[in-house]
């Protein structure tokens, strides 16, 4: 398995490219923007899906171009599917940028696995930032959207966010077995050792 990682508007946010080299199947960890950056991303490899950690804005903005360009699926939790049609609440009505309808092709929900070649990617639900928000655990790998980042955690202050479960969702990533590259939406990669010892999120 290979990850690949670009930095994308509106807000820097990371996404990721998850590739099975044998098979040259992979998968877009949240879709920020469609440029010549996420074209170079995504490169020659055969995109199967489109995994959304959550439903703002900030993640999705690229989707629906690079759906129509690869054919990828796309995949998000039921809680957050409805953010896909809302500028509301998706709070891009809160932004300055462009708000287009997005379509999810599934959803998914706590301990789905969905396979990439002979990647098996497991979906782990963590609410806190949204009621529906997913981290995706794949070989090494765990891509954490805007749930666990480096030294910290996402806001909870949003519609739809809460402080009980992000606490409860960090709580369940930290004891998840062994360690873990970490790959987060925004922000320094790390490492799931690292955050144990240093982040104070995860001690709460």
């Amino acid at each position: 398995m290979k990850v690949k990682r670009g930095v994308f508007p509106p807000l820097s946010n990371n996404c990721y490219l998850i590739l099975d080299e044998k098979s040259n199947q992979s998968a877009l960890v949240d879709c920020s923007a469609f440029n010549e950056g996420m074209e170079k991303l995504i490169g020659d490899t055969e995109l199967k899906y489109i995994l959304l950690t959550h439903g703002h804005y900030d993640h999705i903005g690229g989707v629906n171009k690079v759906k129509e360009k690869y054919s990828a699926q796309v995949v998000i939790s039921k809680e957050d599917e409805k953010m896909l049609s809302s500028a509301v609440k998706s709070l891009a009505a809160f932004s300055a940028d462009s708000f287009e309808k997005v379509t999810a092709d599934f959803t998914v929900s706590d301990g789905d696995e969905l396979t990439l070649g002979d990647i098996r990617i497991k979906v782990i639900s963590t609410p806190g930032h949204t009621p529906g928000g997913v981290c995706f655990l794949a070989e090494n790998a765990l891509f954490t959207g805007d749930t666990l980042f480096c030294g910290s955690c996402g806001r909870t202050d949003f519609p739809g966010g809460s402080g009980r479960e992000m606490v409860e969702s960090l709580r369940k990533l930290a004891a998840l077995d062994g360690d873990y590259n970490v790959y987060p939406g925004h922000e320094d990669v790390t490492t799931l050792d690292f955050e144990r010892k240093n982040n104070y999120c995860l001690n709460m």
